[in-house]
């Protein structure tokens, strides 16, 4: 009778078994396949010894790699978004060691970032030439960024490639190994259904106009020297790509982060004064929407007082259920900004269902990074808050993963 003898470095009752030579795909990551061995006691040595030259691994479905995809325009607050995420996960994320000083992507002990940028497929002047933005799919690879989010999801490391946003060209690759946890961020994670379909989480930054053009004017008239008019024109360039390839995305995120000009100050659209709702969506497998008083209440607070110090116009919240792109969200709310980031915590012992390992966690994931932006108002609170959330889906998902050890059988 012919038995199987799996041969495994980590052993799994869900393990699959591969061998790996060193040739190259055209997906840009190491090629793998797999073989059941099915021998009897006579021939299995034999064989044994013809393979052994070649590498022998194996890929266990409980260790498959977590996957977060954020999505956003350029200049609405991704990277500040992702270093609030790492922090939460702890060690400081850096570009990798000993690699290209360009690379976009940054490494924390248990978290890789990927900017999706590295999968433009036209460099700066072949966009020129052609005449389309980066936010267009056509100066994007779909299919090579499909493929190597599923080997890194799957447990394979790949050599992606670089988008050098100092020169403009396509750097040669980096060699990215599997993490703990995945962040794609950029402008298409969630555009190809493929792609979508391997999230396990997904956000959205939705800034306004009015917002985003305030925030560039501040950006590139201060620090880049651009004339309004230039920046005027920049905008309305986009902005036609924008609508069609980015927008759309965010019927499919499970959160959105909606950044609005204040209503605390009539006609006010200078963008020092936000209104922030963070949108949740309900149902999400491993994730409850946060809520303030009592959950699915329609609620509207407004907590300026004696235990908050709240300097003109003040601060308002709301929560309450809402219908979101035909999906039942529920939403919280806050307009204005904290004069005192340490009365937060008067704040979040108000909010429920905030996945913190301890009483003042938020307080102290804002306190920490008071010089972020957005400290001081609904930006960076929710962008804390959804950080938490992540970190305790990962821990439920890796805790509905119990490997169990097999030893290698030989008949």
């Amino acid at each position: 009778m012919a038995v199987c003898t799996v041969y495994t470095v980590q052993y799994s009752l869900n393990s699959t078994c591969s061998i790996s030579n060193p040739t190259k795909s055209h997906m840009g990551f190491t090629q793998k396949h797999q073989f059941f061995f099915y021998t009897n006691k006579k021939s299995s040595s034999n064989y044994l010894k013809k393979i052994k030259t070649h590498e022998i691994s194996c890929s266990s479905s409980e260790e498959k790699t977590v996957v977060i995809g954020l999505a956003a325009d350029s200049g609405c607050g991704k990277s500040t978004f992702m270093r609030r995420l790492t922090s939460v996960f702890g060690g400081a994320a850096e570009p990798p060691k000993g690699g290209n000083p360009d690379s976009n992507t940054l490494i924390s002990d248990m978290t890789t970032v990927i900017c999706l940028d590295d999968y433009h497929s036209l460099d700066r002047t072949g966009r020129k030439e052609k005449g389309v933005t980066a936010l267009d799919p056509k100066a994007n690879d779909f299919d090579l960024m499909f493929q190597q989010v599923e080997a890194l999801k799957n447990g394979v490391p790949v050599d992606k490639p670089i988008y050098n946003h100092v020169t403009g060209l396509l750097d040669p690759p980096e060699l990215i190994k599997p993490p703990k946890i995945l962040v794609i961020e950029g402008l298409h994670p969630m555009f190809d259904a493929r792609v979508r379909d391997l999230l396990d989480f997904s956000i959205y930054l939705d800034i306004s106009n009015e917002v985003k053009f305030a925030w560039k004017i501040q950006r590139d008239m201060a620090e880049r020297g651009h004339s309004l008019e230039s920046i005027k024109a920049s905008i309305e360039a986009r902005k036609p790509d924008f609508d069609a390839y980015i927008d759309p995305q965010k019927q499919y995120a499970d959160v959105v982060i909606e950044v609005l000009p204040t209503k605390l100050i009539p006609d006010d659209n200078g963008g020092k004064i936000l209104r922030v709702r963070l949108i949740m969506k309900e149902g999400v497998k491993h994730f409850s929407p946060v809520y303030l008083f009592d959950e699915g209440s329609t609620i509207s607070w407004i907590p300026c007082g004696r235990k908050l110090t709240c300097s003109y116009p003040g601060i308002k919240f709301s929560y309450g259920p809402e219908t979101y792109f035909g999906n039942e969200v529920s939403v919280l709310e806050m307009d204005g900004q904290f004069d005192r980031l340490d009365e937060l915590i008067y704040v979040e012992s108000h909010l429920s269902n905030l996945s913190t390992k301890f009483y003042g966690e938020v307080t102290q994931q804002m306190l920490k990074h008071a010089d972020f932006p957005g400290s001081n108002n609904g930006t960076g609170l929710f962008q804390t808050i959804v950080g938490l959330k992540i970190r305790d889906l990962y821990e439920q998902i890796v805790s509905t993963k119990v490997p169990t050890p097999l030893e290698a059988t030989k008949a």
